[in-house]
């Protein structure tokens, strides 16, 4: 595949699936910036986070289609196509991975859980600017417009600046008209109620993940949560590292027994 050396190439990618709106629509936008590649998962993968195909092949194919940019469907994970895309379909290193646009929130809690936010991290991971796009809004067909020269600008600033080693940025747009643009952190949540128990037509018990959402800091100005409810959108720093430094100072005086 030829890449015009003269612009940066931006790998797109997502987890909803090859066939995604929001993938389409971010992967167009970022045609304002460089040489755009597509490489997302065949079939929709939410919820999977970092995870990796370990137990099958992992498979990849060029998809044909009407589109300024070459676009391959991979039959693992996220992460598995951050992967085979630095592996072995991009034929040159990427100035940028973007993911998204994510239908779905991936603020506070959420983005633990994200398969959007897991495919931004690994591309963190191998020391890349990456950046996840993800809407507070489920509906497939939702309209991307509004949000779209935001999303450019972002990743322009990305390009033009870079991002420490370890950071990503997880990027969330609004349900409603934008507002402008908050630095936050994450906002600290837990999911309550999450399984609704049903029967199946032959009377078996199964279980269907629901969830009421509970912020535990709702009222500070300063949180993802909060942005998102007053039509900000929210960008929060995230690192790959996760270990508590305070924490480890702490633990320093914890006795421990011999064995």
């Amino acid at each position: 595949m030829a890449i015009n050396s003269s612009r940066p190439t931006i790998l797109v990618t997502n987890d909803d699936g090859i066939e995604a709106h929001g993938l389409h629509a971010l992967a167009t936008a970022m045609l304002e910036l460089g040489d755009v590649v597509v490489v997302a998962p065949r079939e929709g993968h939410s919820g999977m986070s970092q995870a990796l195909t370990v137990r099958v092949p992992v498979r990849y194919r060029e998809e044909k289609g009407d589109t300024p940019y070459r676009q391959y469907s991979v039959s693992g994970t996220p992460t598995d196509c951050v992967k085979l895309a630095l592996h072995t379909i991009v034929p040159c290193r990427p100035a940028l991975v973007v993911a998204g646009i994510n239908h779905g929130s991936n603020a506070s809690i959420n983005v633990l859980y994200s398969g959007t936010m897991g495919a931004t991290l690994e591309g963190c991971v191998a020391g890349l600017p990456s950046i996840g796009f993800s809407l507070v809004n489920r509906e497939p067909g939702a309209d991307l417009t509004p949000y779209l020269p935001y999303c450019v600008d972002i990743a322009r600033a990305v390009l033009e600046r870079g991002l420490p080693d370890g950071v990503a940025l997880n990027v969330n747009l609004p349900r409603r008209a934008v507002q402008g643009v908050k630095i936050c952190r994450q906002a600290p949540a837990r999911w309550h109620s999450e399984y609704d128990a049903r029967q199946d037509p032959w009377g078996g018990d199964y279980y269907w993940l629901t969830g009421i959402f509970e912020s535990l800091d709702g009222e500070a100005e300063d949180t993802d949560d909060w942005a998102l409810r007053h039509s900000y959108i929210s960008i929060v720093p995230t690192r790959v590292d996760m270990t508590d430094y305070p924490m480890m100072k702490a633990m320093e005086d914890w006795k421990w027994r011999k064995h």
